[in-house]
């Protein structure tokens, strides 16, 4: 028994030769990666056979349904046996030829690949034919001979079940969303290159396409329809040449009025899409000495050098290329792109700012070198040197956000609320910990975090959080933010802004709130320290809270008491995360003793602190990370967030009455905290808010920002009256 044992063990480390399927498969999986890399290889062999309408059908991203149809020669029927046979080809006949190849398919390898991890069924039909030929393949093989079928001249190629029999390789795969997105990538790039074919991409079953290009088209009028006209209208065409190194480079690089925050490079080389990581490199560093930092441009790039100079068979996919003489190239279109740029200068928008009292401080296009006066509103400079565009009264905008008041240098109403305090011991000096008095929110300005001791956060679950709100971000919206100007508090819920030439009534609360809640998650885990002078009890906390009505208690739920002790155990038992995370210490004894720091010269109202204490225990979802965290940051964030007007729903006209008059005597005694909280909302919140908030897209829908003024609609009723 032993010695067959050993026997079995020696043939298991022999060298065997795999089964063709397995080879094939393996093969399959280097050439077609995703479904976008099986589409471009059926677009280049559309292209090759001179198409000039090419249409794309997908369903699921791709996963489920590939197809594509075109109007080009088709198949000779003869051919169709070896269409799926791997290095079949009609474009080489010997190794040398690869020197010369200028078609896009030369190996045989897409199709090939194909029939081996999906349900290939193509239709073709040539100029001579009468009729179309139908033909379905397996691992490379026709399953049944052609059938006779209606069709059209050209070809078309319907791929089912990508990778049905390489489940790890489709488990692998992104959401059909990405995927859709992926294969829209690749139309849009090679419809810019190729304007002379028109492309469509639609899903299967939807009346509207996603892609369409007519043909015959510009490629400037087909970029301006796939990546749109803010794009396209800051292009300017580029060109380069050297004889000596034997190449020519064409398109469109995007001038200094443009940028995003992720680079759009197109490259062709002898019109294969291709990428080299050297040339956008060299090209990002010319743009990063005009643009601000994190900002990258867009780039359409034709590179033609002669076959022999270009090695195409480097990668599987022929995404990468070789070529002689590389590091010459991208130096010479390199400096093309510099010296494109320099002479761009005459169309780049400056804004100036008046330094005499009086002087207009609105701001202006300047041309040239900057030279020039401030007058009138922004727009791009593309008239002559010296030339300014006419304002119009109803176009001029009164004010600029970038104007300061005086009672901004002043002190605070009421007395400053923010006041040095001596710490007690070293730890909390060297910590710069924040000292708040009891309940009423003294603090010091101390930071507890740096830059230099600020440690980065890796957890997918806040990444995620933070993509979420990125993401959302409302581009119409963001802008209002970035330059909107402070006009005054109508009370301490509600705010006017004006944005251009628009009048705006705000909700300070639920802008303040979705404020703080980005600020939780983007400075996660790096908060200062907001120290209580005297810990409070996290039961007595709770208690106070169940005697409020907005607690929603009821006999049903149990004694307070009891309730009380399970707020202060769960929040005692979640005390190292808390405080790792959100910088909220607990003490053995079961009190919270410090809060987050969270905005400079800001110190929330503490009569939200016994409600913030119970709904913590009771509104997160402490048992799933992604929803703890977010549950967590939004219950601060309305805690931090400027409080909102307590609506008075009690329909006793007699305690009403009553009510009244003693809200008049507190309002007196409490007016110069109001006017506090009215300098803290204009000079520290909002000015916060302007620089970093990402305003959602429901900010749109709802009543955040309610316009409620239009300069230009004004001026036309007071000019017919």
């Amino acid at each position: 028994m032993a010695e067959g044992g050993k026997k079995e063990e020696n043939m298991a480390g022999r060298i065997r030769k795999l089964d063709e399927t397995v080879v094939n498969r393996i093969a399959a999986g280097e050439v077609v990666q995703r479904p976008a890399n099986g589409l471009k290889e059926m677009i280049e062999n559309c292209l090759d056979a001179k198409a000039t309408q090419i249409q794309v059908t997908v369903k699921q991203g791709g996963m489920k349904l590939l197809q594509i149809q075109d109007n080009g020669t088709g198949i000779l029927k003869e051919d169709l046996g070896l269409v799926c046979e791997r290095f079949a080809t009609s474009k080489l006949r010997e190794f040398e030829d690869l020197a010369s190849v200028a078609t896009y398919g030369f190996r045989g390898e897409a199709l090939a690949s194909i029939s081996h991890v999906a349900h290939l069924t193509l239709t073709t039909r040539t100029k001579d034919d009468k009729c179309a030929w139908k033909v379905s393949y397996s691992d490379g093989k026709m399953t049944s001979p052609p059938k006779p079928s209606a069709g059209n001249q050209g070809t078309q190629i319907a791929v089912e079940d990508l990778f049905y029999n390489v489940s790890t390789r489709r488990r692998a795969l992104k959401s059909p969303g990405e995927e859709h997105a992926k294969i829209a990538e690749v139309v849009g790039r090679y419809a810019v290159h190729n304007a002379r074919v028109g492309f469509t991409l639609k899903k299967q079953g939807d009346t509207t396409t996603d892609i369409r290009t007519p043909p015959a088209s510009t490629t400037l009028d087909n970029i301006r329809t796939i990546y749109g006209p803010s794009v396209a209208k800051e292009l300017m065409e580029f060109a380069c040449e050297d004889t000596k190194l034997r190449f020519k480079a064409e398109g469109y690089i995007s001038n200094v009025n443009y940028s995003v925050k992720k680079c759009t490079f197109l490259l062709f080389i002898n019109h294969r899409l291709v990428d080299c990581t050297a040339l956008r490199k060299a090209i990002e560093t010319i743009y990063a000495s005009y643009l601000p930092k994190s900002c990258h441009p867009f780039l359409y790039l034709s590179l033609e050098m002669a076959p022999e100079q270009l090695d195409v068979n480097v990668h599987p996919t022929k995404h990468e290329v070789h070529f002689l003489h590389q590091d010459a190239v991208v130096e010479k279109i390199q400096q093309a792109v510099e010296a494109k740029l320099m002479g761009s200068n005459a169309s780049r928008t400056y804004y100036t700012q008046a330094l005499l009292p009086g002087a207009a401080t609105v701001p202006s296009t300047v041309t040239g070198s900057g030279e020039g006066e401030s007058e009138g509103t922004a727009k791009s400079g593309t008239k002559g040197q010296g030339e300014k565009e006419r304002i119009y009264a109803h176009q001029m905008v009164r004010t600029d956000s970038r104007d300061q008041k005086m009672d901004k240098f002043l002190a605070r109403p009421g007395g400053s609320k923010s006041k040095e305090t001596s710490s007690t011991n070293n730890e909390d000096e060297a910590a710069g910990n924040n000292k708040v008095e009891g309940l009423e929110g003294e603090e010091n300005t101390n930071k507890l975090t740096t830059e230099s001791n600020r440690r980065e956060i890796k957890l997918t679950s806040v990444l995620t959080l933070r993509q979420h709100y990125e993401e959302g971000c409302h581009a119409g919206l963001l802008e209002a933010v970035r330059n909107l100007t402070f006009v005054g508090c109508v009370n301490p819920e509600r705010a006017l802004i004006q944005h251009a030439n628009r009048l705006y009534l705000a909700n300070t609360s639920s802008i303040s709130e979705e404020f703080f809640y980005q600020i939780l998650l983007k400075d996660f885990g790096n908060f200062g320290l907001l120290k209580l002078s005297s810990a409070a009890s996290i039961k007595e906390l709770a208690m106070i809270a169940l005697e409020q009505e907005a607690s929603g208690w009821s006999e049903g739920d149990g004694s307070k008491e009891d309730l009380a002790s399970y707020v202060a155990t769960c929040l005692s038992s979640k005390a190292p995360m808390l405080d790792d995370y959100f910088s909220m210490q607990f003490d053995d004894d079961g009190n919270l003793c410090t809060l987050p720091y969270l905005l400079d010269d800001y110190v929330p109202s503490m009569e939200g602190l016994p409600m913030l204490v119970l709904r913590m225990a009771t509104e997160v979802e402490w048992s799933n990370e992604d929803e703890c965290f977010q549950t967590i940051c939004r219950e601060l964030a309305k805690f931090f967030a400027v409080p909102r007007e307590q609506m008075d729903e009690d329909n006793d006209e007699e305690d009403k009455e009553d009510k009244k008059g003693e809200e008049v005597k507190e309002k007196k005694n409490k007016g110069d905290g109001e006017d506090g909280l009215k300098w803290t909302i204009e000079h520290v919140v909002y000015p916060a808010v302007r620089k970093t908030l990402l305003p959602p897209q429901h900010f749109a829908q709802d009543t955040t920002f309610l316009q409620i003024a239009n300069l230009t609609e004004l001026y036309r009723v007071f000019e017919r009256c």
